[in-house]
């Protein structure tokens, strides 16, 4: 795919004060919070082609064009990240056209790329929050991105559209807010997290603590936690990437790392490959805001985030709104395995809720909807026009 040359600036969103805290779940207040974001495309006069586009768990909020700078993430902006992760579904005359639609995607509370997260700077300290910044659920990032939407004088989104964690907050805010949204697209995610996903963070929640220079999150003014945060991505990484992948991705010969392996010498050139994509990682993103996010993940269940009682209730506003969904599932993923969407579609069906269900055939595994936008696309492209080329 090519990337866009269109330039795009990151904006900020504003909500809270010391007289009017943002509440969280969790129990917990922020005294303000900033969320960053950036939109593409023109608002219409009355406010109806807005589409909200929820980033994966490492994401961040440019999804399309070209940023090369924001000074807000510091040394974290790395120029893998100048180009949008998305421009084979969001531009002029792409699946999701910004020709046609308003687009807006927020980096998330608790995030390393702009918005409020636990490396910004506390109003009532003047330090770096670190290990004070609370636990951040789905439904704290639905709320603040319902104030971010209703910022722009708009009343109901065309659609909301989510991939792997992003997929769950889509889901939680056309859930918790389902008078706003007409339209769902929920790709490679799930209903509730399962045992399995649980476990798996678990370990990287282990991988982080365990660092020498963790130091329960207050790490800011020394070394970071950047072998227990490289260790965290080796462990997901393989979830993202199918087997086959691997194979093809890893180079044939073997790199030494004698500062991170000082006994075992590296066999393969598949242990280089993960190597090298943990230490690329810590480059570009922080283990706290890693940590909050697959804390958040973790504890994920569709009906409690929506305060509902099970899975009818949690779908009934979506019924008597006429929403639609359009549900992707990929038959290689090993993050979020296609079980997990048949789950939500049960669900929808079992609510009267009208869906479409999609297998994607591919051999790229879970990362199949940032490489392949080629078979999601039609589908897209029928459900937010009614087109199907």
């Amino acid at each position: 795919m090519s990337a866009s040359s269109e330039q795009v600036a990151t904006q900020f969103f504003e909500y809270g004060s010391l007289d009017a805290p943002v509440k969280l779940r969790c129990g917990a207040s922020l005294a303000s919070v900033r969320i960053a974001y950036e939109c593409w495309g023109e608002l219409n006069e009355d406010c109806s082609n807005a589409i909200l586009v929820n980033h994966a768990l490492s994401g961040s909020h440019h999804v399309a064009g070209y940023n090369p700078s924001l000074p807000e993430a510091g040394d974290l902006w790395q120029e893998e990240l100048h180009h949008g992760w998305w421009e084979g579904l969001v531009g002029p005359g792409k699946a999701i056209d910004t020709n046609a639609f308003f687009v807006i995607c927020p980096n998330y509370l608790g995030g390393c790329y702009g918005s409020t997260g636990p490396s910004s700077i506390n109003p009532l300290s003047g330090e770096a929050y670190g290990s004070s910044f609370p636990n951040i659920y789905v439904a704290d990032q639905a709320d603040i991105q319902l104030e971010l939407v209703k910022s722009f004088g708009i009343s109901e989104l065309h659609a909301v559209v989510g991939a792997s964690v992003g997929g769950l907050v889509a889901l939680t805010f056309a859930t918790r807010y389902s008078s706003y949204v007409r339209n769902v697209v929920s790709m490679a995610s799930g209903f509730k997290t399962t045992v399995l996903n649980r476990l798996i963070l678990f370990e990287q929640i282990l991988a982080i603590e365990n660092d020498q220079h963790f130091n329960g999150g207050d790490y800011y003014d020394g070394d970071h936690p950047d072998y227990g945060l490289a260790l965290a991505r080796m462990i997901s990484h393989k979830t993202f990437v199918h087997l086959d992948a691997f194979e093809r991705r890893a180079r044939t010969e073997v790199h030494q790392d004698k500062e991170t392996l000082k006994w075992y010498e590296v066999k393969d050139p598949f242990q280089s490959y993960m190597l090298y994509q943990g230490k690329k990682f810590v480059k570009r993103f922080d283990a706290n805001t890693y940590l909050r996010i697959i804390d958040m993940w973790s504890r994920y269940d569709a009906v409690r985030e929506a305060d509902a009682g099970d899975a009818q209730e949690l779908f009934a506003g979506a019924k008597s709104k006429g929403q639609k969904y359009l549900v992707f599932s990929i038959d290689s993923d090993f993050c979020f395995y296609p079980e997990e969407q048949a789950v939500l579609v049960n669900a929808l069906e079992g609510a009267g809720v009208e869906n479409m269900y999609i297998t994607v055939h591919s051999d790229k595994g879970h990362d199949s909807f940032l490489l392949e936008p080629n078979l999601y696309s039609p589908h897209i492209r029928f459900l937010l026009n009614g087109e199907d080329s």
